[in-house]
């Protein structure tokens, strides 16, 4: 190769794409900089406006699953840019053609975790008290816990939440979803993953024990999506298999597997959790009615840990939660 050939091929760049919300700037840019470091070529941020990021109203009301996802996958296919980083517990299911989930970094705490005044935890919350929350799985598994309180919904990125908790400053700018009104909660229930990324850990008040709420499929989990080319052979395969890891894509696999088995969405009351222990994966799920009068929760065990098996064994405790009425209970289309 010519020294200007050598040259040109050691300049070229990566475009990774990403919402334009802090959250999802920090957590992309952490992946950008872990593939650039391990590739050796620079990266380029591409935002791109997702339907989540400019509708109002209720997540559950909000046309099903993917709704903060299909805008970067349309920019993957249309050549926008090279990879998007999202949220797993934001991708729909079912993998589109033409798009592989090339990584799974290390995944974070997989927590929810209340933000309360003066505080207040699950357990002090005075009767009546008011929690914010944009997640039927969360305020189904919170009713359950604390029938006496008030679960409103709420909408925003994570500022704009915490704002709305009595005593927290107002919400940084957030393009003006959800925004508004402050101050008028007594608590808010957020993914600590979330929080931790943004380095505001400091308005927890309690990380809530997945025995009392089992987070979504897929929380604390990154998602490096591509073209099947990207991944194959492209400037930046290497990085993209240095950088997924083993055990979070065994245990995120299970709970997707899951979830499509139940054939619900996003934003359905379902939460699930594997994790990887000795040779296998144990997975755990919970499907709730959604005003937390009656929830179904069950776990299984598989003893080999591979992406075959993790697949299996999500399949096979949606079919014994199905068998127990998951369906009728939360509404899946699952049968």
């Amino acid at each position: 190769m010519s020294q200007s050939a050598s040259t040109s091929a050691a300049q070229a760049s990566f475009r990774v794409g990403t919402r334009g919300s802090a959250l999802a700037l920090t957590q992309t840019t952490t992946v950008a900089e872990a593939l650039a470091e391990a590739s050796g070529h620079p990266y380029e941020i591409v935002r791109v406006k997702t339907e989540g990021d400019v509708t109002t109203g209720p997540l559950s009301q909000l046309g099903g699953t993917g709704v903060f996802a299909a805008a970067l996958r349309l920019a993957l296919l249309d050549g926008g840019c090279d990879v998007a980083v999202h949220s797993l517990k934001d991708l729909p299911s079912v993998q589109p053609e033409g798009l592989v989930i090339a990584a799974t970094p290390v995944r974070a705490d997989v927590r929810d975790a209340l933000c309360g005044r003066d505080g207040l935890t699950l357990a002090t919350l005075p009767a009546g008290a008011t929690v914010g929350t944009g997640s039927p799985r969360r305020a189904a598994q919170l009713r359950a816990a604390r029938p006496d309180l008030v679960i409103v919904d709420i909408r925003g990125n994570v500022g704009t939440r915490l704002g709305r908790v009595a005593g927290n400053a107002p919400a940084a700018d957030d393009g003006g979803v959800g925004r508004g009104v402050q101050g008028d909660l007594d608590a808010v229930v957020l993914a600590s993953a979330g929080l931790t990324r943004l380095g505001l850990e400091s308005h927890i008040t309690e990380y809530l024990d997945p025995a009392i709420m089992l987070p979504a499929p897929g929380q604390g989990s990154l998602a490096v999506e591509c073209r099947p080319e990207t991944a194959a052979g492209g400037l930046i395969a290497a990085a993209l298999a240095e950088l997924d890891d083993f055990d979070t894509r065994l245990a995120v696999t299970a709970e997707r597997s899951l979830l499509s088995r139940l054939e619900a969405g996003c934003a359905a009351p379902v939460g699930a959790l594997g994790t990887v222990h000795g040779g296998g994966v144990r997975l755990e799920a919970v499907v709730c009615s959604t005003d937390g009068s009656s929830l179904l929760r069950r776990s299984l065990d598989s003893t080999e840990a591979t992406l075959d098996a993790a697949a299996a064994l999500g399949v096979r405790l949606a079919e014994e939660l199905l068998a127990d009425g998951a369906a009728e209970l939360a509404g899946l289309a699952g049968r």
